[in-house]
């Protein structure tokens, strides 16, 4: 049931797009068949993973990059003629990056290779975190991929972390998006006569957006995946609360952190070959970081601003952080993530530095103007309430109240109301949102 749900799910976004998914999964199923096989023989072992793993990179780089690679060059060369245009499969990165992880982890002997074809496209195909992550390990679900246990409790905590998940995109999000494209357009033309006050208003709605919406779509994966008896690992940990750039990417996206930690960082060499060799490493790690997050160049140098901050957190300015009292360590990590955000913005590198200048009015335009200050007041309260919805402050009430529960009958009585009330105020709220609201823009299409 749960595969013929994902695939008319999947389906439902492009049937052609299936059949590459379907291609996909037969072919890590086959390669880690006979990379299991060869167990007594390294070399041919290596080779079939090697095989298995660059189709399925080369398939991800021709339908992600090759209208980027193409465009290139003709702008550069003047070859070719014609740009490609490639259509993009929905949430081709991820399910690449958990195929990998399958064919890796039998051949490290992690995992057993699965011999049926389906229950590998069921892996590959999940509905509730195929098109928008987190990425999850094969090892980490194999067991559950075929002998799940649907417990009730669990139901109930998947249905409150799929309402919250809900709410935070839907309410939240999008709300951010709204204020954010109206105060951040794209349109360069428009952008220059914005305020530079209008442009650090956008681009902290958008730095809230990005958050609330990614780990928005982990929550309802996360959530429903509870429902059926899936356990997947926490893929967002609050990473505005850091206080160094290191701490962050413990905290952001931890999926895909891991990720190119176990399956490329660690495989190069890691930290164990000396500093050098090890910044290499990062580099690579860095720029394939930023790579993964979208056909575009600016992705790229998003990637390799984080790998200078990490270098020099490593090997510059360990001792001086150490030193530095908590709240200036995290008022250097917001201001370090605030500005890669306009990096990750704007794909358009005449628009980024138009943004950019015109942060410090150097467009021409105005520190402030009375359109911003007034969307800035008519939405002071939703901005304050964005801002808490990004911090643990709710999740420490509700464990506080768990805990008072037990003194109090007040404490119980208000638990059970939240536990009970909560979650269908929050799916009622969302719904009226999207039914009455057509701006619901998908910021994980892109990758």
């Amino acid at each position: 049931m749960l595969l013929i749900a994902s695939l008319i799910f999947y389906a439902w976004g492009g049937p052609t797009y299936l059949i590459l998914l379907l291609l996909m999964s037969a072919i890590s199923w086959i390669g880690s068949l006979r990379v299991e096989a060869l167990e007594n023989k390294p070399r041919r072992r290596m080779l079939v993973l090697w095989i298995t793993t660059l189709i399925q990179l080369g398939l991800l780089g021709y339908f992600k990059y090759a209208g980027l690679f193409t465009a290139t060059l003709k702008h550069f060369i003047g070859w070719p003629q014609h740009v490609l245009e490639v259509a993009l499969p929905i949430g081709i990165s991820f399910y690449t990056f958990q195929l990998i992880t399958y064919t890796v982890d039998v051949y490290r002997n992690e995992a057993k290779a699965q011999r049926s074809y389906w229950m590998v496209l069921l892996y590959a195909a999940l509905y509730f975190q195929c098109i928008a992550g987190p990425i999850v390990r094969y090892q980490d679900v194999a067991d559950e991929i075929t002998g799940r246990k649907v417990k009730l409790e669990e139901v109930g905590r998947g249905i409150s972390r799929f309402s919250v998940g809900l709410f935070k995109k839907a309410v939240l999000a999008n709300s951010c998006a709204k204020i954010a494209d109206q105060l951040c357009p794209m349109d360069i033309s428009v952008l220059q006569h914005q305020s530079a006050a209008a442009i650090w208003l956008g681009l902290l709605m958008y730095m809230l957006q990005i958050y609330l919406d990614f780990s928005a779509y982990s929550d309802m994966a996360i959530g429903m995946g509870w429902m059926v008896g899936f356990h997947f690992k926490e893929n967002f940990n609050y990473p505005y609360i850091s206080q160094s750039i290191t701490e962050f990417w413990r905290r952001w996206h931890i999926s895909l952190s891991t990720f190119f930690r176990d399956y490329v960082y660690i495989p190069l060499g890691g930290n164990r070959k000396g500093a050098f060799r090890q910044i290499i490493n990062m580099f690579v790690v860095w720029a394939a970081t930023g790579f993964w997050h979208g056909a575009n160049w600016n992705y790229l140098l998003w990637g390799l601003y984080f790998f200078v901050f990490l270098v020099l957190e490593k090997w510059v300015i360990k001792g001086l952080l150490a030193k530095t009292p908590r709240v200036f360590k995290h008022i250097y990590l917001l201001v370090i993530i605030y500005f890669g955000w306009l990096l990750f913005r704007y794909t358009n590198f005449n628009t980024l530095m138009v943004a950019f200048k015109g942060m410090f009015a150097m467009n021409h335009n105005q520190w402030l103007d009375m359109s911003t200050k007034m969307i800035f007041l008519n939405n002071i309260y939703f901005i304050i309430f964005a801002i808490i919805a990004c911090l643990p402050i709710a999740s420490m009430a509700y464990r506080w109240l768990k805990v008072e529960m037990r003194r109090r009958f007040v404490s119980r009585v208000a638990f059970y109301i939240v536990d009970i009330v909560a979650p269908v105020a929050l799916v009622l709220i969302s719904t009226m949102t999207l039914v009455g609201n057509s701006y619901n823009p998908f910021l994980y299409f892109q990758f």
